[in-house]
């Protein structure tokens, strides 16, 4: 079975949702400290063709906090006058708004159940299968770290292959998942561009903006659009790949 581990995001960008699909489990990380600064209540939309950060007002968050011990705040109306501003015009926007709205409306305020409904609904609009849970839900040793921490979650999620983001090549080894008899590949995004108004392509927004601009056929292509890669130089984050894509530059000793 493929699993796939990751923080709960705020309308995370193309590259995670990628990630759900190619797994048969997606285990929400929620029982984990809260990170400031980080995509867990924040995210980039398009506005004057521009990219511009909003974020998800929180109580009381602390790095010192596991997600899921942490509150929503009371900015979601404020959110969603924003898209609907930026995106009115939108060739989707008709479609995909009554779905952002019932999100941001939900009564859950616990950050990472109000998350957790957020990946679910998404999903579903484009017609991801994929199993969702939340690692507070797994009976595990808390105690281990980092690395130890996801090969316990994939024990007891029967995992034979574990797919993780490009960003986590510098804290999980191989040799120690081949051990576990886990096999380990990280998931590298290809360059995706798609029309968005009349403005010059904006990458590395949130998933609002895919949707607002693309039908679900056409995010679906794109949800296919990666490499599983074993091994790669650490310089090839996102950002990195798709600035090297542009001078058709590759950085990636192996790709399967």
């Amino acid at each position: 079975m493929k699993t796939g581990i990751m923080q709960p995001y705020f309308f995370p960008y193309i590259g995670y949702w990628q990630l759900i699909n190619a797994v048969d489990t997606f285990v929400i990380f929620d029982d984990v400290n809260y990170i400031k600064k980080g995509y867990i209540n924040r995210n980039s939309i398009l506005v004057g063709g521009h990219a511009k950060q909003f974020t998800l007002e929180l109580v009381k968050a602390s790095q010192n906090k596991l997600i899921n011990e942490i509150k929503v705040g009371n900015n979601t109306n404020k959110i969603l006058k924003t898209l609907e501003m930026t995106y009115k015009k939108a060739p989707y926007f008709k479609i995909v708004s009554p779905i952002i709205v019932e999100i941001l409306t939900q009564e859950e305020k616990n950050l990472a159940r109000f998350l957790g409904y957020s990946l679910e609904k998404i999903s579903s609009y484009l017609q991801i299968e994929t199993k969702l849970i939340y690692s507070s839900h797994l009976e595990k040793d808390n105690s281990h770290k980092a690395q130890e921490k996801i090969i316990d979650i994939c024990k007891k999620t029967n995992t034979s292959s574990y797919i993780n983001a490009i960003g986590g090549q510098k804290i999980y080894h191989k040799e120690r998942f081949k051990k576990e008899k886990i096999e380990l590949n990280f998931i590298k995004t290809e360059l995706i561009e798609y029309t968005q108004f009349k403005n010059e392509f904006v990458p590395f927004l949130s998933i609002i903006d895919i949707m607002m601009f693309n039908s679900v056929d056409t995010i679906k292509q794109m949800l296919a659009q990666y490499k599983l890669t074993e091994e790669c130089y650490a310089k090839t984050d996102y950002i990195r790949q798709w600035q090297d894509s542009k001078n058709n530059l590759s950085v990636c000793k192996k790709t399967v």
